[in-house]
């Protein structure tokens, strides 16, 4: 039976990726910051899904938190979903630094440090899979949050080219607006956020898995997103960056 460890699980897309893989027979491995709500969703999976879970606590922007993670990849995954991750309520400018340090320690150090350590069990076993969840904020300027975002999409194609292995596969996932606790936890209003733009968590789970089963190094979830990137692509950067701040704000 394979395993499957998922950081950011206990919401979300993180709880969209669990019940998929729950549902398609994965062991699961669980890891957020609150142990009571990891219990509470392990033993929702248990009982829907009859799956086998264990659970992690830790806090990826800590040290201590990411070794601890580390440690259980390479004890042996098939698959690793990056998926934890924020979002700040104010403007780049406003943001305190450490706050904006605590970003990067989590959507890129834990993204590579986590990615490192489930890659050579992977290609000694000659298989297993990597999905680094991004954002459409990506191909677009939006602060650090899109900065580490690019990031995460640049480290992903480069991981995948690197590691040439066509049963190792690595993907950076890039969904645009979720219906999820992000926002609300971020303090950000997406009231102005047109209804036609919101995307189900479990749907974006569902292409994830079908372009990471077709060997695709970026994922950009429904037709709607992928005409917004491409479209994106033709305009200048400072005015797309000008549009994107509107809309953040």
């Amino acid at each position: 039976m394979p395993t499957a460890l998922i950081t950011g699980a206990t919401a979300g897309i993180g709880a969209a990726f669990a019940r998929r893989l729950a549902a398609d027979g994965f062991t699961l491995v669980l890891v957020a910051r609150d142990d009571k709500r990891l219990a509470e969703v392990a033993e929702q999976l248990r009982l829907r899904y009859g799956a086998t879970t264990e659970t992690l606590a830790a806090d990826l922007a800590t040290d201590e938190g990411l070794a601890t993670v580390e440690a259980r990849i390479r004890d042996g995954v098939d698959l690793l979903v990056n998926n934890a991750g924020f979002g700040h309520p104010g403007a780049f400018l406003q943001t305190p630094v450490e706050d904006e340090l605590r970003m990067l320690k989590v959507h890129c150090e834990a993204v590579l440090r986590l990615t490192l350590a489930a890659l050579p069990g992977m290609k000694s076993r000659g298989r297993g899979g990597v999905i680094n969840v991004a954002s459409v904020a990506a191909f677009f300027t939006r602060g650090t949050y899109s900065a580490s975002k690019a990031w995460v999409v640049n480290f992903s194609e480069s991981a995948a080219a690197e590691v040439g292995h066509p049963r190792v596969r690595i993907m950076a996932l890039c969904p645009g607006f979720v219906r999820t606790e992000f926002h609300e936890r971020a303090e950000m209003d997406v009231s102005g956020i047109p209804g036609f733009l919101w995307l189900k968590a479990d749907d974006v789970v569902g292409e994830a898995m079908r372009d990471l089963a077709l060997g695709k190094t970026v994922c950009i979830p429904d037709l709607r997103y992928k005409a917004v990137v491409a479209i994106g692509k033709l305009i200048p950067r400072g005015f797309a960056g000008r549009v994107s701040a509107r809309i953040g704000r």
